[in-house]
Formats: C-alpha cells, structure tokens, sequence
C-alpha cells in the first residue's frame, strides 16, 4: 500500500495525501505543558472540524469524516486546481463571481474564514468552486470580522493577481450579497483606511 504523500508540514500540523483523503494531524509543541498540549490541540481541532462541517452545508468545502483521534481532521481530497497558482488561466470573472457569493453565504451564518487567500480556493472541472482550511477560521456576528475577511481576499489578489486584481476585487464585492452588505463594505473601507495609515 501506497505511502501517504505530504502536502504541507507547517507549525501547526502535517497534512497528508492518501487514497482518496486528505489528513490533517495537528502537531504536539514540545515547549508546551503535555496536559495543556493536548487540550489546545483537541480544542483546535473540534473547533475546525465544527467549522467545516457547517460551512459544507453552505459551500462547496471538505465535509470531515468521522475519526477517534482528537488531533486528526480527514476529510475528501478535493481533485481540482489550486486557484494561486491558476486564477489567471482559468475564467477568472465567473470564479471571482462565485467567490463573492460563497464569502456571503459563510458571512450570513456567522462563519469567519480567517485565511481567504486563492491558496485556499480550488475550481473543479465541473466548474465548482472549493474553500479548504478552515484553520484559522470562527464564529463571529462582527461587521469588523467580516470586513477583515474581505479585506484579506484583496490583498490576496494584489499580492497573487496582480495584473486581474482590480477586476476581481470589483466583481467579488458586486456578488457579496450578505444581508449585512452596506455595513459590511462601508467598515472594509475603514479597515482599509486603517492599514494604510498604520506606518
């Protein structure tokens, strides 16, 4: 049997490839408490099991399987194109369209992503539009929290798409059609105005 191929090894956890999953083993920090240890990393799990769960109710997402381990998220591997690496080729204006739509959806139901960058983003063949890694993601009923999750997936854009950048961000904020819309947008220009008075 096949060996689990490593996607990505970061601070916080190993993911894996095997078969048709994708594992996500939340690493134990040697600097911490052991009892502590474990906590933080069955906190942090449920809490991103939870959010998937939710959120593949809503979007297309990952909807995690059932697993015993407190430390591992295995969900379906999603066979499609990374949008980081292929925004460009692909019909850019009908994903930024959609992506728009599924920030909305999440933000009507309170759900924070907390990393929306085209890293996070897969198109399936069938013309599906994926977010994965809900790790950083929460609950949250704040305009400022949204805002900033809108504020994210622009500078994502800038710093990815330069050249489609300003194109996207227009037609994303066109089909953002949260209940919460007006105040939302109006508070992404102050966090805006934050940033660029902040140096």
């Amino acid at each position: 049997m096949p060996k689990p191929a490593i996607l990505a090894k970061g601070a916080e956890a190993i993911i894996t490839h095997k078969g048709n999953f994708i594992i996500k083993n939340r690493v134990s920090k040697k600097y911490r408490h052991p009892e502590l240890d474990k906590k933080i990393i069955k906190t942090r799990t449920k809490k991103e099991k939870n959010l998937l769960e939710k959120a593949s109710k809503l979007i297309n997402s990952p909807n995690p399987k059932e697993t015993y381990e407190v430390n591992i998220i295995k969900m379906p591997f999603i066979k499609g194109k990374k949008l980081s690496e292929n925004l460009e080729k692909l019909d850019y204006k009908r994903i930024s369209k959609e992506i728009g739509k599924s920030i909305a959806k999440l933000h009507d139901n309170d759900i924070i992503h907390g990393d929306l960058t085209t890293s996070n983003m897969i198109w399936v063949e069938d013309n599906k539009l994926f977010f994965i890694d809900f790790g950083l993601g929460f609950i949250s009923k704040r305009i400022e929290d949204k805002a900033v999750d809108l504020h994210l997936i622009k500078q994502a854009l800038e710093a990815k798409h330069f050249s489609i950048h300003k194109e996207c961000e227009k037609i994303i904020l066109e089909n953002y059609n949260s209940k919460d819309k007006t105040k939302v947008l109006e508070q992404l220009k102050k966090v805006e105005f934050r940033g660029r008075y902040k140096h």
